[in-house]
Parts: structure tokens; sequence; C-alpha cells
């Protein structure tokens, strides 16, 4: 679904590497979780699969379309949250949703369906129609999430998505993760909740100062440890040695 091959950015003509040489592939109906420190490339590496960041060198893979060549084809096959979404404020929620679903060429039936659907699990159906500039933080993060459902991307690529949710949601978007895999598509997310990763995750990669450091099922992860530990021991271990 996802292939990184050899993947390098720096920064400040070249002195600092974000992201340096790292490899790694995100497989259908899998959950692949990114976790990494503060500044150890998580973000950087994101922006280069989603193409908002040009890499140095190396290949991202989406479905085997090269996302630097085939750039408009690659980034159909997805659909991005990012940490921190910025929205247009002066929509109102349903006309953004519209907008997202005209962007991907969703049908009005399907569109309709989908959109009801999420607004329903997201507790934000009576809030649609109000200006987003209105919401929380929270409201805008959820309008984020359904406009990222909207047209059923094969890879749904998610950066913190859980901050700003409220527990039922949080446990609602990871029910639609799980079943998102189990059709065949993936998931691809970073967070610092290192238990929510813990549990959710069919596989993880650990990134620390631009290079993978680790990655695998947990029964790998703590096998290079040697001892059953949580996730948290392990991250804590590899990222302070």
């Amino acid at each position: 679904m996802l292939k990184i091959q050899n993947l390098s950015k720096t920064y400040s003509n070249g002195s600092i590497k974000a992201v340096d040489n790292i490899n790694f592939e995100v497989r259908p109906g899998e959950i692949f979780g990114f976790l990494g420190p503060n500044g150890a490339g998580k973000t950087t590496t994101i922006k280069m699969i989603v193409g908002l960041l040009r890499p140095d060198s190396g290949k991202i893979l989406i479905k085997d379309i090269d996302n630097q060549e085939e750039m408009i084809e690659a980034k159909k096959q997805i659909s991005y949250v990012p940490d921190n979404p910025e929205v247009f404020e002066k929509l109102k929620g349903i006309e953004y949703l519209n907008f997202i679903a005209d962007v991907y060429g969703v049908n009005a039936e399907d569109r309709k369906e989908r959109i009801n659907h999420y607004l329903e699990v997201f507790s934000l159906d009576k809030a649609v129609n109000d200006l987003i500039s209105s919401y929380s933080h929270g409201m805008k993060q959820k309008i984020v999430l359904i406009g990222a459902l909207i047209h059923e991307p094969d890879l749904f690529i998610l950066d913190e998505p859980m901050v700003g949710l409220d527990p039922k949601s949080s446990f609602n978007l990871k029910e639609i993760m799980r079943k998102r895999c189990s059709e065949g598509k993936s998931v691809f997310f970073s967070t610092h909740v290192l238990e929510v990763a813990e549990k959710l995750c069919d596989r993880i990669a650990i990134i620390n100062k631009g290079k993978i450091i680790a990655q695998g099922t947990m029964e790998q992860l703590r096998a290079l440890e040697g001892q059953e530990q949580s996730l948290e021991q392990i991250f804590l271990e590899l990222t302070e040695q």
C-alpha cells in the first residue's frame, strides 16, 4: 500500500538531517504506527508522503504510484488529517464537506450517505450548518476527519488524530480505523499516546533523530529488548540510547 525507500530530507542547506535514509512498508489491511520524540522527523516524513514536501532523495510509492512523478494520482489514493488542521472557517460545516466531496469526485448519493453517517458517528449533525469559525478545536478536528473519510481512501494518514477528541469520538475513530483495515485498506498514523498505539497497531516503526531505530510487531519489538515490556518502556529505552 505504501513503500518508503531510502527517503531523506535535509534543512538549512543540508546541515540538518530531518529524515535520514529511512525505509519501511505499510501493508494492505494493517494499522501502522509511526512513533518518535518531538523533532524526530515524523511530521517531515508525513508531509513528504502526502506531497507537501519534496524529498532530497528516495522514493515514496502509494499503491505502486510514485508520488513525485504522478502527484495527483497518488493523492487520489489517500486522505490526510494533520496534527493541527486548518479549515476554511468562513464556510459552514456542510459546505466544507461538499467542497471536499467535489474535489474527490464523490457522487451525490454516496456523499449524502457518508456525510450523514459520519456526522452521526462524531455527533456533529446539529452543528453542520453552522460556520466553522464557531467550532471548538475538537469540532474542527471532527469535521476534518469526516472530510477525510468521504471518498473512502485506500490509505488513511493521520498525524495525532486523537488530540481534541472526546472519549466517545476517539473510540469511534479507532473502530473506523480497524473496520477500514478489515476491508483491505490501510491506516498510517503518528501519535504520542503510546498506550493507544500498543493496543491498536499491527506494526510500529520508531524514528529518532531522523533514523528508523526499530520496527515490527509488538512481539518483535519486545524481542529487541529481550523481555516483556510495554511499548512505553521500549520507546523510552530505545530513544534514550
